[in-house]
């Protein structure tokens, strides 16, 4: 256990998060609430799925001004805002304390047991998954990328999701890191894989104790570090292993190997490839933590999920599945939880592209990915702040998918011929408005029906 004494806020000053609906910085704020600071925020107008918490938390929200910036404060500053931003400056001038969300991240971490969890895909659901168990171990203060934080007293352990975007990770020094995986994303910022192994190699000489890596990754194998690295998987050549697979309806069930010894069986009541391997990263770091295996084998079994990851509702015969899925490896995975837990069932896709740069770097990967599912709906595609525009849209993935069509939150009527099915809607943009738009005709129909 870790003796380096933990971070010491000021309770005369308030913590104002500029950008606190982001989903790193409302955990971020919950977090900081949670350890008993004074916290407020700014933000668009418009509702995120972030802000109930935000809310129910008593954390104050304004509209972006800098009159809301005051003498005391201490300013962070979410990832997407500039140093010209109005409260920023403001922040400036009266001379206070400004962090950016990394740097911030990187102070609050210190001085407990810190596990990062970090890749191209799977951050969220491990990091999700990792605080619950260790949260019904020990003490346990989490930062998860669904808007979820928590701190409480002594805690031990600190878990939380580590971006690699912009190499936004950089400013942290975990004891323990999870790398799900190594993948070609955001072509906006990274020149190619190579420069996004360079980000990760670069993370694990961060890294104090010890890594935890996806053994199928070329990529990860290839890691060198000053700490051990352990690799996950469900073959031969992984340390932790997990064998005698079984998927079922109701979730999935394996025996954990590690170097020679069985670690007995485990179940979790969740879907798909992508989570058994979550799952053995999680037993993997709290059986170094010395973490009874019984304690794990139990908190695993009551794992809900988390927010936007394969998040369901039911409404009449159909089943409504709201997921994060924006790149080609992220839609197989969920596509794969799918087929497990409702084989006997129509699959329909809405699917909104996220980013030109993205699109057009993966056009023919979503074409070949989404193709996997029986009908295919593309909205139009989500224009992030950073990206207004591209040489690429909608139609040019449409082309690609034979059967598939475009939608509009104009006209969801054509999801209303199926019946006894399940409709995915997936995106990282603003894919829930057309979900809600669904949901409110099924609702509508359900009322004339009786």
């Amino acid at each position: 256990m870790t003796t380096t004494t933990k971070i010491k806020l000021n309770h005369n000053s308030t913590y104002f998060f500029v950008g606190i609906k982001g989903t790193g910085m409302s955990a971020m704020a919950l977090v900081v609430k949670a350890m008993g600071y004074q916290v407020a925020g700014s933000d668009i107008e418009k509702y995120t799925f972030t802000q109930k918490g935000l809310e129910d938390a008593g954390i104050p929200l304004y509209q972006f001004s800098p009159d809301n910036i005051q003498p005391g404060m201490t300013l962070i500053v979410g990832n997407a805002f500039s140093d010209d931003h109005p409260e920023v400056q403001r922040a400036r001038e009266l001379g206070l304390q400004i962090y950016r969300y990394p740097e911030f991240l990187g102070e609050l971490i210190q001085g407990y047991t810190s596990i990062a969890v970090c890749g191209a895909h799977g951050k969220t659901s491990t990091t999700g998954l990792l605080s619950h168990v260790l949260s019904g171990i020990a003490p346990t203060d989490f930062l998860i990328g669904d808007g979820s934080g928590n701190a409480i007293p002594d805690a031990r352990f600190f878990v939380y999701e580590a971006d690699e975007y912009r190499r936004h990770f950089m400013p942290t020094y975990p004891d323990y890191a999870i790398m799900t995986n190594i993948d070609f994303d955001h072509p906006d910022y990274y020149t190619g894989i190579d420069d996004v192994f360079d980000a990760f190699e670069t993370f694990a000489g961060h890294v104090k104790k010890g890594i935890f890596a996806w053994g199928d990754d070329p990529y990860l194998r290839k890691i060198k570090a000053a700490v051990p690295i352990y690799y996950y998987g469900t073959k031969d050549a992984d340390d932790f292993q997990a064998v005698d697979v079984k998927r079922t309806t109701t979730g999935s069930t394996f025996n954990v190997h590690f170097q020679g010894r069985d670690f007995g069986r485990f179940e979790i009541p969740l879907f798909g490839e992508h989570n058994i391997l979550n799952a053995l990263a999680v037993i993997a770091v709290a059986y170094f933590e010395e973490v009874d295996l019984a304690e794990i084998k139990r908190e695993l079994l009551t794992f809900q999920g988390v927010k936007r990851r394969f998040s369901q509702v039911k409404m009449g015969d159909m089943t409504i599945i709201d997921d994060y899925a924006h790149h080609p490896s992220e839609i197989r995975a969920t596509l794969d939880a799918a087929r497990q837990e409702y084989p006997n069932k129509e699959i329909v896709v809405v699917f909104q592209p996220h980013t030109f740069s993205r699109t057009i770097a993966y056009l023919d990967d979503f074409a070949a990915t989404l193709s996997k599912a029986d009908h295919v709906y593309v909205t139009k595609i989500y224009s992030s702040p950073r990206e207004k525009y591209g040489d690429v849209t909608s139609q040019d993935l449409v082309d690609k998918i034979n059967g598939s069509q475009l939608i509009t939150e104009a006209n969801m009527s054509p999801l209303l011929d199926y019946h006894d099915a399940v409709v995915i809607f997936m995106g990282a943009g603003d894919i829930q408005k057309y979900e809600r738009t669904y949901e409110d005709l099924l609702s509508h129909l359900s009322k004339k029906i009786n």
